[in-house]
């Protein structure tokens, strides 16, 4: 039967097993180490490369990131610049 106030809980302490395991306290806020926040920017930074993959990717159809975003990457920007040109006739172009 738990003992739901704190005086009840003095008068009558809870019994522990000396066969039982031995549980200990540990911290989980505040508890911050290098490996912690290795582990965590690690995550954070792959999360990120892919959202910006994501994003590059669903918006290289604009000619704005294509011209602004896209041409300073230096595989596809000079190099190969006349590879990637899309050539819209201007009746069909919406920008």
């Amino acid at each position: 039967m738990p003992f739901p106030t704190p005086v009840r809980r003095a008068a009558f302490p809870e019994y522990k097993s000396p066969y039982g395991p031995k549980y200990q306290y540990q911290a989980h806020v505040g508890n911050i180490t290098s490996k912690t926040v290795t582990n965590l920017g690690l995550k954070a930074g792959l999360f990120g490369g892919v959202a910006l993959f994501g994003v590059i990717f669903l918006t290289s159809g604009v000619p704005k990131v294509y011209n602004d975003v896209l041409g300073n990457i230096p595989v596809v920007g000079p190099s190969l610049q006349n590879y990637f040109t899309k050539k819209v006739h201007p009746a069909d172009n919406p920008f």
